[in-house]
């Protein structure tokens, strides 16, 4: 059995909020400040916890407050550390080794993306991301506390791209910043964009993720112990949260929860619905097909009673989270719906794979789905692809049902030739 942990970062990544989730799952504060003393810059900062609200929902904001005391000093001091001096303070403060062993490899990668660039070597980085005081508390800190929680295995959700501009040490920066770009490739982190205008990943969060995380995307077969909220800085039109998520390996003890487990898969899905009760039914047609053709991978609709007893729909459309902004913008431009509710899901997936089988009239591809592992698969589905059964049904003038039972039957007696 694994001690697990997944980072759910739906409005982004960064330190604090990493911190502060810590904090929120049961990391006792004081054990992190004391910890931290051994770095030698307690007198550069203060650490402070406290409960507060975003859009309703309660989770933990952890402050790296700097000293008013002699503020310029510290500030330009810290600002200007280089790697190996923030490599030295690590390595002398005896820290648990995996604490101390996590820091340095974050550092390291953060001072790497920095350096690839600005075009210089990662020993000579030197500005706010790589040497600031509250990066080093935010890094240090959520180490000793993975650490402490006994974390063996972390992953970490698909990122927020952010957008618009934010001011850094060098000026106004395009978001996503530069260096996380590169954290993010150094990886091939999956990302998309949830429309929120904001900058949503940091440096040191994104460090933080690419050097830990065993993988990205959905979260792993486990089972949930305690979840903890980290809140950032800002008001945002989804509660602005990260949520970590600690576990274990074990799935339950009945045959089911292991079969479930080891069958299917899980993947984040991007689920948008609107209702509309002003528009020609014919223009319903030509959306399904342009949505399709931006990627959705399912749309419906659902009769509904609106306001004033109007009759009216309710439009869903099922997309992965890249394709999120194309759909929307395709219910917007084609529709007369003035607003669009987003819904972030998991999906879980049975394995498939498509197979070609031979007919009389024609040749019609198959999907099948299965339970098991390559060596021993259950068939759990067989379904004919639709629209070549139809085709060839026109071609040849034969009833759809005709040609959809035949290919069954030559699947069914391929399977059987094959597995006997």
């Amino acid at each position: 059995m694994t001690n697990l942990a997944y980072i759910q970062c739906p409005t982004g990544i960064a330190g604090d909020m990493c911190l502060g989730a810590i904090v929120d799952v049961g990391v006792p504060l004081e054990y992190l400040i004391e910890k931290l003393k051994a770095l030698g810059i307690e007198q550069e900062y203060q650490l402070r916890a406290e409960k507060v609200h975003r859009n309703n929902q309660v989770a933990t904001k952890v402050h790296v407050e700097l000293l008013r005391e002699d503020h310029h000093h510290h500030h330009d001091a810290s600002a200007h550390r280089h790697l190996p001096e923030i490599e030295r303070l690590i390595e002398a403060a005896q820290l648990p080794p995996r604490a101390s062993a996590w820091s340095l490899a974050i550092f390291r990668r953060l001072a790497e993306a920095e350096a690839a660039v600005h075009g210089v070597a990662p020993d000579q980085v030197h500005f706010h991301e790589v040497g600031a005081t509250d990066a080093i508390v935010d890094i240090v800190g959520t180490c000793l506390g993975l650490d402490w929680l006994g974390i063996e295995e972390l992953y970490c959700s698909a990122l927020p791209t952010g957008g618009g501009t934010v001011r850094a040490a060098h000026g106004q920066l395009p978001v996503p910043v530069p260096a996380v770009l590169k954290l993010w490739e150094s990886r091939q982190v999956p990302v998309y964009s949830n429309g929120i205008e904001r900058e949503l990943c940091t440096p040191t969060g994104v460090a933080i993720a690419v050097t830990l995380a065993t993988n990205f995307g959905t979260p792993p077969a486990m089972t949930i112990q305690r979840i903890g909220n980290g809140a950032g800085s800002r008001d945002l039109p989804i509660p602005n949260i990260l949520r970590l998520w600690i576990g274990d390996s074990s799935v339950g003890e009945t045959t089911s929860n292991k079969l479930l487990a080891k069958d299917v898969s899980l993947e984040t899905i991007s689920v948008l619905e609107t209702q509309i009760d002003d528009l020609s039914p014919q223009a319903i047609g030509y959306v399904f097909e342009a949505l399709f053709a931006v990627g959705a991978v399912d749309v419906f609709t659902q009769a509904i009673g609106m306001k004033k007893s109007r009759p009216g729909i309710l439009l869903t459309v099922v997309c992965h989270p890249e394709h999120l902004s194309a759909c929307e913008a395709i219910l917007f431009r084609e529709t007369t719906t003035l607003g669009v509710r987003r819904l972030t899901q998991q999906r879980a997936i049975l394995q498939r794979e498509i197979q070609q089988v031979q007919t009389e009239y024609g040749e019609v591809r198959v999907k099948v789905a299965w339970s098991g592992d390559s060596g021993e698969k259950t068939i759990m589905n067989v379904q004919p692809e639709y629209e070549d059964c139809a085709q060839l049904a026109r071609l040849n003038q034969r009833p759809w049902r005709e040609i959809h039972q035949i290919v069954l039957h030559n699947w069914y007696m391929q399977y059987k030739q094959v597995n006997s």
